[in-house]
C-alpha cells in the first residue's frame, strides 16, 4: 500500500478486541484450511450485545494480511432488530440509533461465497464476488469452472486485531462497489449521514471515513495486491467442507431455515 496517494488512512473508531490482541499481519498465523471466526462489533461494544461473527476458511494468513473464504449456506451470527427482521428493513431516520434494541440472531449466508481480503495497515476489507449460473450449485465444486467474476466490494471498517483464530474490525457503513470492469460506485453514502445524525458518529469520523474511501479506490486504480487478478481466478479447495460456529456462541433468535 502507497499511503502518500492520498494521505495516510485514519483510523476513526478504535475496535473493541480481546485484551492482549495484535495487529493484522503479526504471527503467529494460520495455515490455509484452518477456520478463523471473523467478527465485526460496534466501536462501543460491550460484552453480551450482539456481534457480526462468521466462520470462514483460512486462504492466506501471513504478513500481508488475512484471505479468508465465506463458503455457500455458511452458518453465522448476525445483528437484527428485537423482532428478528433485518436491520435495512428500518427507515433511514430511525436504523442508527442508539435506545434502539438489537438482538443475536443465528442466519445462514445465502448465495455465491465471498473471497473477504483484509490488507495489513488499512482501514478496509475487499470481498470477491461472483455470479453462478442458474442450475449450478454453487456449493458442488464441478461448478467451479462456470463462475463469472463480478466485482470488489471495499467495505470500510477499522484495522483488524487479531486474538486467537478470530480477527476483530467494525463496520463503519460506507462501502464501495467496483465493478469487474473497474466501475466504482460509492455505495450507503445516505446511511453514514444518517449515522452521524442519530449520534453514531461525528462529522469528524465520517470525513475520515469518506478519506479512507478515498484511499482505497487509490489502492484499486494502483492494483495492489488485494485486487490482484490472481483473486479474480481463484476458487476455494474442492475438499473443504462448511464450518460451522463454535460451542460456544449464543444467540437470541434462530433464523436458520
Amino acid at each position: 500500500m502507497n499511503a502518500h496517494r492520498t494521505g495516510p488512512v485514519l483510523e476513526p473508531y478504535a475496535v473493541s478486541a480481546p485484551e492482549g490482541a495484535r495487529p493484522l499481519g503479526v504471527a503467529p498465523f494460520l495455515d490455509p484450511g484452518e477456520v478463523v471466526m471473523w467478527r465485526y462489533r460496534d466501536h462501543a461494544w460491550e460484552p453480551g450485545r450482539p456481534e457480526t461473527a462468521s466462520p470462514m476458511r483460512v486462504v492466506r494468513d501471513d504478513e500481508r494480511g488475512l484471505v479468508a473464504w465465506l463458503a455457500p449456506g455458511t452458518v453465522h451470527l448476525t445483528k437484527r432488530c428485537a423482532d428478528g427482521s433485518d436491520l435495512r428493513d428500518v427507515p433511514m431516520g430511525e436504523r442508527f440509533l442508539r435506545d434502539a434494541r438489537r438482538v443475536q440472531a443465528r442466519t445462514r449466508w445465502h448465495g455465491a461465497g465471498i473471497l473477504r481480503i483484509a490488507p495489513v495497515g488499512v482501514p478496509w476489507s475487499v470481498w470477491l464476488f461472483w455470479d453462478v449460473p442458474d442450475g449450478i450449485d454453487p456449493a458442488d465444486p464441478s461448478g467451479h469452472d462456470a463462475w463469472e467474476f463480478g466485482g470488489w466490494y471495499v467495505n470500510l471498517e477499522t484495522t483488524h486485531q487479531r486474538c486467537g483464530a478470530e480477527t476483530f474490525t467494525g463496520d463503519h457503513v460506507l462501502d464501495l462497489w467496483i465493478e469487474a470492469d473497474g466501475t466504482v460506485n460509492v455505495k450507503d453514502a445516505d446511511e453514514l449521514v444518517a449515522a452521524v445524525e442519530q449520534g453514531r458518529g461525528t462529522p469528524h469520523q465520517a470525513d475520515a471515513i469518506r478519506h479512507n474511501a478515498e484511499h482505497a479506490r487509490a489502492s484499486f486504480a494502483a492494483r495492489d495486491w488485494p485486487f490482484a487478478d490472481e483473486w479474480t481466478r481463484w476458487r476455494p479447495d474442492p475438499t473443504w467442507t462448511t464450518p460451522g460456529l463454535r460451542d460456544d456462541e449464543r444467540w437470541d433468535v434462530d433464523l436458520v431455515d
